[in-house]
């Protein structure tokens, strides 16, 4: 298993300090913050941790409040709202240094039968014959950028279906953008780490369909400025963080300083495997 695949799931193993209390570290990212899909994938482990093994994560709900300091610990506090016959609630407030920087709400199932239909996957090229971030990166991006991009999700084998963001600015396109992804390497057979792990990639990558609408390169080349503001998951069906997922992401509004991505993960031989809502802070700087 690559080394940063076994960085990335040292993270999301979190260290319980108390009952409903566990702490968490960070890695430095991008920019001069947390990124925000580690601490909502830390939160839900934090959560999944007071929750019995036969209840499958289906739901979460969350708010990025504050940046988070790469360099202190987290702290998660986990609310244990209500243990039912069939659902369990769960709510996680994140902590540094004193206050509130992240606040999830998770549901939990157990397994039952019930109806069943969805949409049909859209049609993607093969991954496998796609190039992968070190080799797509610098096509694009300055080396130094390209370089940094890469180590930062090298725990990931993230394929662009088409050019990203910083690869046509100035050009707008179709709000909408296809990325496959996998972790570089076998995971346990833990249904909570996939879940986990597919939240702290859906992070990564939503947002860009809103920067393709304007022609914007986004933050790898410093034409827009943003943060994430909420986020939203439903998981469906089982799949494996660790084999083809299909990210299919668009944009269908922007207004007010914000953006709003929505997307759905298929995995590989098409089943609807999750539904994800976000909407970020996007602004263009201000010229001095």
């Amino acid at each position: 298993m690559p080394d940063a695949l076994d960085e990335l799931l040292d993270l999301l193993d979190l260290e319980q300090i108390e009952q409903n209390f566990f702490r968490g570290q960070s890695r430095s990212a991008l920019v001069p913050r947390v990124f925000g899909g580690q601490v909502a994938a830390q939160a839900l482990v934090a959560a999944g941790r007071t929750v019995p093994e036969d209840r499958l994560a289906h739901s979460l709900h969350a708010y990025f409040l504050r940046a988070g300091d790469a360099g202190a610990p987290i702290v998660y506090q986990v609310d244990r709202i209500r243990d039912g016959r069939s659902f369990t609630t769960r709510r996680v407030v994140a902590v540094q240094h004193g206050q509130p920087i992240f606040h999830l709400s998770a549901s939990f199932q157990t397994y039952e039968e019930g109806l069943e239909h969805q949409d049909d996957m859209p049609a993607a090229p093969d991954p496998e014959t796609l190039p992968t971030a070190a080799e797509m990166l610098p096509r694009h991006l300055p080396a130094d950028v390209a370089a940094r991009l890469v180590e930062a999700r090298a725990a990931v084998d993230l394929r662009y279906a088409d050019v990203p963001p910083w690869g046509s600015v100035g050009e707008p396109r179709e709000p909408r953008s296809q990325v496959w992804f996998r972790t570089n390497g076998k995971l346990a057979d833990d249904p909570l780490l996939h879940v986990c792990l597919a939240t702290y990639v859906s992070d990564m990558t939503l947002l860009d369909s809103v920067l393709l609408a304007h022609g914007r390169g986004g933050w790898a080349v410093g034409d827009v400025v943003g943060a994430s503001l909420d986020h939203a998951m439903w998981f469906h069906r089982p799949f494996r963080a660790d084999e083809w997922l299909l990210y299919d992401q668009e944009s269908p509004s922007a207004s007010g300083g914000r953006g709003l991505g929505q997307a759905r993960i298929y995995t590989q031989d098409g089943k609807l495997a999750i539904s994800v809502i976000q909407e970020g802070v996007v602004r263009v700087p201000r010229r001095p």
